[in-house]
């Protein structure tokens, strides 16, 4: 069954995987991505006193920085985070997903052949923003539970946050090879 829905995502994915398409969500995904970097994280920034986001810690945050992080961010910094940046960041890993899926796909079919099993490494970004949406959800939890707090929804999220980390830097690894190999191909050519 696993393997039938596997197939499924990568024959989607690969129906859709058109340079058109790679630009439409890249697009899209940069402007809303623009936007969190500019305005909505820098204004939740305002009220953290130097701390960092639960977001931007690709390595990780223990349950005491977290209970840290939601004090000193006080009712209108957590108010920011809730309404202004996880909104945007609900939209973001949708973007990011089917973004970087097709980019991908689109990169594979021009230097790997059709039957390449490597085709099946489209879905990190689609891994990425699965872990991304868990960890909006318990920084949700985080933030709407305040001031109650829960270590084990702050050490849950921490997980979810180190392995949105970790797949995000997987797939730019993915397609930095993917890219080398399209030049190493278009030399080969000439």
């Amino acid at each position: 069954m696993m393997n039938k829905l596997f197939n499924k995502i990568l024959t989607t994915i690969d129906k859709y995987s058109s340079g058109k398409n790679v630009l439409i969500f890249f697009t899209a995904a940069i402007i809303v991505y623009f936007v969190m970097l500019f305005v909505t994280i820098p204004n939740v920034m305002n009220y953290a006193n130097g701390m960092e986001l639960f977001d931007l810690q690709p390595t990780g945050y223990s349950a005491e920085y977290a209970k840290a992080l939601l004090d000193t961010l006080g009712s209108e910094g957590r108010q920011a985070y809730l309404y202004y940046q996880i909104p945007l960041d609900m939209v973001y890993p949708l973007l990011f997903a089917l973004t970087y899926s097709l980019m991908l796909f689109y990169l594979f079919k021009k230097i790997l052949k059709t039957n390449s099993k490597l085709f099946a490494l489209s879905i990190v970004p689609l891994i990425a923003g699965f872990f991304d949406y868990l960890e909006n959800i318990g920084i949700i939890i985080m933030l709407v539970m305040y001031p109650g707090f829960s270590t084990i929804t702050a050490n849950v999220t921490n997980i979810f946050s180190i392995l949105k980390s970790f797949s995000t830097t997987l797939f730019f690894l993915i397609v930095l090879s993917a890219i080398g190999g399209l030049i190493y191909k278009k030399l080969l050519k000439k």
